[in-house]
Order: C-alpha cells, then structure tokens, then sequence
C-alpha cells in the first residue's frame, strides 16, 4: 500500500507525499502514461520498467548497460538515453545507493527506441560524425518530432569527460552535435513555445537557457558574456547539484537537485521560485500527469522510491502523450 509522508521545507507549506513504489533500483526518467501507469528506468537494474496499480513493478525491457532518461516519441514508441553503466556506492546514513564512475563493464553510450507493447528495442544512435556517444542522460522531444538529448560524459578515476548537447530526427537518419563543449549537461527541456532550450549542469548547480533558431540550432552568446554560449539563469550555490527537470505550463522549470534533495522551481527569468524540499538526498526527476496534469511523479532516487505529489500549478502537457 502507498506511505504518505510529511514533506518539510523552511520556504514551503508542508505537504503530503505518497510512495507509489519502493525498492526500485535507481529510478530516473518518469512518464506518466495515458493509462495511469509510470514508465521509469531503473539505471543500476538496466531496465526499463513500469510502476502499476498498487506499487508493482513490471519489467518492459531489459535494456542493458545505463537507461537514463526516456521520452514518448510521435509513434508511440519509448526513446531512452542509455549512458553505458555506471559503478555504484551503497551508503548506510542515509540507506540507498548512488552512482560514482564509469562501469567496469561499460557498454557505450546510445539511444534506444522500445516498444511497450512488446519490449523489443533498438539502438538509433551510438555516435556523431564518427565520435561516439559517452553518457546519454536526458530527453526532450518538439512537436515536429524531433529530439534534443544531453551526453552528460562519463566520470572515471582521474578524469571526466567534456559533455555535449545533441539534435536528433526520431527515425535514426540524422543527428547533429550543436553545443560541445559544456560540462556535465544532465536535464533538458523546452519552453512553452519551443523557442528556449533550457538545460541543467550537475557539478555547477547552474541552469542555462539558450534561444533556438532552427532545427539543430540555437543562439551562442559570445565570450566573455557566457561559459558555454548559453545565458546563465540560475546558479543560487551551496552544496547541490542539478539533475533532470520538467517544465510547469506557466513556464517554470522545476530542476531535481542532488545532495540537499529537493525540486528547485526556477523562473522562466532565472529567479528561485520556490524549493520543494525532501528527505532522499538524490531528487533526481520529475513529470507531471493526472486529468489536470496537476499531480507530479517525482524520483527519489537514493531510496529507490517513486513519490506522488499535489502540485500547485499544472505541468506542461508534453508533445506525442498528453496534448
């Protein structure tokens, strides 16, 4: 049965939360399907599953190596970001688990297209101009069809690599690297009327917007006035890091934030709206679903849960499964 919780924040209102599912093995990714169902990935378990009716868990595909982030695209189809596997630290205080470095077995890099009906997948994507994909992490798809996808990189013993922002077709036939390079890019997503793409750095806690001219392409503001060409909208400091997000209808993206764990909602001019906070140290994900799209799905990725919270504002119905 589900646990409900009080959830405390020193800026916040408490609220309730429900566990929908336990145990899960690092979830990521959230889909709110039309059915009721939640498609997620669980990383360190490599699959791709679906949380139902009463907290159980089911297996959709067993994808292998790192599913991270995943997205419904215009056939009806599952697109997932696979970062080849990572090694993972179990931690005591609190309970969970976390990722550290590369995989001893690491796989690659690659984009893989599931079919829920039946689970079988396929790989769309292992490289760009003949350099391969590291660390696929996040997913958003534009209402032509198309798809931005983040290479966060992959971290090993003494070094990291440089991380990269991509533009893909869905059907497998062209992708384009269009912001490289930019340091550990995780979340991503569009506004409202598709004109910015926002995307989340972990290591800085920043957030970048940049403006977008056409398929594959966006504005780069120029040295010195950007890092890496986009324009710097939040970076409030502290201990945290920033990991996926998911954009409210209202425009604000609600970024998942590592180590002090919560949901920071930022506005669409860069100002901290308000920070949701939680009891799991890595608050790695959120969509939003129900009738009024009122109600988020958030990962709480550390205890390997899946919570369900009242959101005070409507999310933003997503291309190809809630418009």
């Amino acid at each position: 049965m589900p646990k409900s919780k009080l959830q405390r924040s020193k800026n916040m209102i408490k609220k309730k939360y429900n566990i929908l599912a336990e145990n899960l093995k690092f979830p990521e990714g959230p889909i709110y399907m039309n059915d009721g169902s939640i498609i997620l990935v669980e990383i360190a378990r490599g699959t791709l599953s679906k949380v139902i009716e009463g907290g159980k868990v089911e297996v959709v595909a067993h994808l292998g190596g790192g599913p991270n982030g995943a997205a419904i695209g215009p056939d009806g189809q599952c697109y997932v970001c696979n970062n080849g596997g990572f090694e993972w630290e179990i931690n005591s205080k609190p309970a969970g688990m976390r990722p550290i470095l590369q995989s001893k077995s690491y796989s690659g890099g690659k984009i893989q297209k599931v079919n829920l009906e039946t689970g079988q997948f396929e790989t769309l994507y292992e490289e760009c101009n003949g350099i391969p994909l590291k660390g696929p992490n996040d997913i958003v798809f534009d209402k032509e069809g198309n798809f931005w996808f983040t290479d966060l990189g992959k971290q090993r013993e003494r070094e990291i690599d440089r991380g990269s922002i991509y533009w893909a077709k869905s059907d497998g036939s062209l992708i384009k690297e269009v912001i490289q390079p930019i340091m550990t890019p995780n979340g991503i997503g569009l506004s409202p009327d598709e004109k910015v793409l926002y995307v989340a750095e972990t290591e800085g806690g920043k957030l970048f917007g940049f403006d977008i001219l056409g398929e594959g392409e966006v504005q780069k503001v120029p040295f010195p006035y950007s890092i890496y060409g986009g324009k710097l909208l939040n970076h409030e400091g502290g201990i945290k890091r920033f990991d996926s997000l998911a954009v409210e209808k209202n425009g604000n993206i609600c970024v998942g934030t590592l180590f002090n764990g919560g949901i920071s909602v930022i506005s669409p001019n860069g100002g901290l709206v308000e920070f949701i906070k939680f009891d799991d140290p890595y608050i790695t994900n959120i969509c939003f679903g129900s009738n009024d799209l009122k109600t988020a799905y958030i990962t709480a990725s550390h205890a390997g849960h899946l919570l369900e919270v009242e959101w005070d504002r409507e999310g933003l119905p997503l291309n190809f499964l809630n418009k």
